[in-house]
């Protein structure tokens, strides 16, 4: 058959524009679909960037990354409000959806406005075109990446001041006193943390008895520590059982109601318990394309759907549900729907979560090498060892290296603290490479960087060897 597009993709978010730019490259003609009038998707305009950057204007303002050296009260401005946090945001999130565009343009990627819904396997009706109404279109390949929505209890009534999912904080107007966050995945932590930095008191609850389990525990205990210390309380193994605005002396507030019996009222909250694929209006059905109860799509090895010649890729087929990892299934996919080979290891694919203090990891934890059965040994340095740690005033960050007890091959680099993300791919490298902490005794790092920890957790782990 012939058709429009050699490859469409619905959706302009991080996995959509790289798989779209990577079948350009290949010499294809593309389409790529958004339903907003911006690109970028959620990663831009609501996700990612705003809540990074609103992290970042925290850090400043607050003076946090500065009280270790002039001490707790120490603040860059005095009663920030959500205007001064805003307006650093709305710069960066003008500045990359003009990248972003910009990258689509020089590929000759075509940009349509509308919304993508299926008629059949290989044919898109792109309804409210702007000056042209709808528009059917037919595709070779096709690609969904249309991310996902926060999810919402329908019995909740979100107002988008005092009860809120996370999207609404780019539009709230004040600064709450006190806040309860209700899901501890890396959404709602990161936002726990985050206005726990300003002094609000947050609490934050969730049914499961620990924080990021799929995070190496002694990192995540050392989270929590961090979290006391920043006045946040912590109710975890707790199941919310309603919530509800209400008024008493002190004027309006959000009452939570927990499973125990438990009351938390606070001046707003925050509810975010996970986030739903977007894929409702998309009649997947005329595609012989299914979802869950989710809205997510099941995809093999190569982003296959049950439909060969469409793909799926991105926050719509789960976890881990990050950018970084979004764009290299974007870019796997297309790749693979050409016949183009690409190789790729998802097994050292990085996690990066945004709370304050950030934490970062690669490889395997304890608790799966305990399961696995594999002999390993630890190895770790502490930022106040170090004496970037100290310039820069973080004094509780900890890098952490497992490696095989055998072999000295380096398993996995947990990090929390300062700079971990960016650290991170030091350890990714030699992983990947397959090498062994001996590298790191071996190598000179310059002086004096937080990078230093690597020898020093080298060392550690040497010396526990006896």
């Amino acid at each position: 058959m012939s058709y429009d597009y050699d490859f469409l993709v619905i959706g302009s978010g991080p996995a959509g524009q790289r798989a779209a730019i990577q079948a350009a490259k290949l010499g294809k003609k593309v389409m790529l679909v958004e339903r907003q009038a911006v690109v970028g998707g959620v990663c831009i305009n609501t996700g990612t960037i705003p809540s990074k950057t609103l992290r970042e204007a925290v850090l400043h303002l607050s003076g946090h990354r500065e009280r270790g050296i002039y001490g707790a009260s120490y603040q860059v401005k005095q009663n920030i409000t959500m205007s001064d946090l805003h307006f650093r945001t709305a710069h960066v999130i003008r500045h990359e959806i003009d990248v972003t565009r910009h990258q689509l343009q020089r590929n000759r990627i075509e940009v349509v406005v509308g919304n993508g819904k299926f008629v059949d396997a290989h044919t898109v009706s792109i309804e409210d075109v702007p000056g042209r109404g709808t528009r059917n279109v037919t595709a070779d390949k096709i690609v969904i990446a249309v991310g996902t929505l926060a999810t919402r209890d329908k019995k909740i009534p979100f107002d988008g001041q005092r009860i809120m999912i996370s999207d609404d904080i780019l539009t709230l107007e004040k600064l709450p006193r006190t806040l309860t966050v209700i899901g501890a995945g890396v959404i709602g932590i990161e936002y726990a943390t985050i206005f726990a930095t300003l002094g609000v008191r947050v609490t934050l609850v969730d049914k499961r008895d620990r924080l990021l389990p799929f995070i190496d525990r002694e990192i995540t205990d050392a989270l929590a520590y961090q979290m006391h210390q920043h006045r946040v309380t912590l109710r975890l193994g707790e199941e919310v059982k309603g919530l509800e605005p209400t008024q008493d002396e002190k004027g309006e507030r959000v009452r939570v109601t927990l499973v125990s019996g438990k009351q938390i009222v606070s001046e707003a909250a925050l509810y975010s318990i996970g986030r739903t694929g977007a894929t409702e209006s998309l009649d997947l059905k005329a595609a012989g394309v299914e979802a869950d109860d989710r809205g997510r799509l099941k995809v093999n090895e190569s982003y296959q759907t049950n439909q060969p010649h469409i793909y799926a890729v991105g926050d719509v087929i789960g976890f881990p549900s990050l950018a970084s990892t979004s764009m290299e299934q974007g870019r796997l996919a297309a790749c693979h729907a050409f016949n183009t080979k690409a190789e790729s290891v998802p097994s050292l694919f990085p996690y990066g979560i945004y709370t304050i203090p950030e934490i970062s990891t690669v490889g395997k934890n304890e608790e799966e090498l305990t399961q696995e059965g594999v002999p390993y040994e630890i190895g770790k340095a502490n930022y106040r060892e170090i004496a970037r740690g100290q310039i820069i005033g973080d004094s509780a960050g900890l890098l952490k290296l497992i490696f095989n007890l055998e072999t000295r091959e380096l398993l996995g680099v947990h990090i929390i603290g300062e700079g971990a993300s960016e650290l991170i791919h030091i350890g990714q490298a030699v992983l990947a490479h397959k090498g062994s902490i001996d590298y790191f005794v071996n190598t000179v790092f310059n002086y004096p960087t937080l990078a230093e920890c690597y020898k020093t957790a080298a060392f550690d782990g040497i010396n526990r060897l006896g």
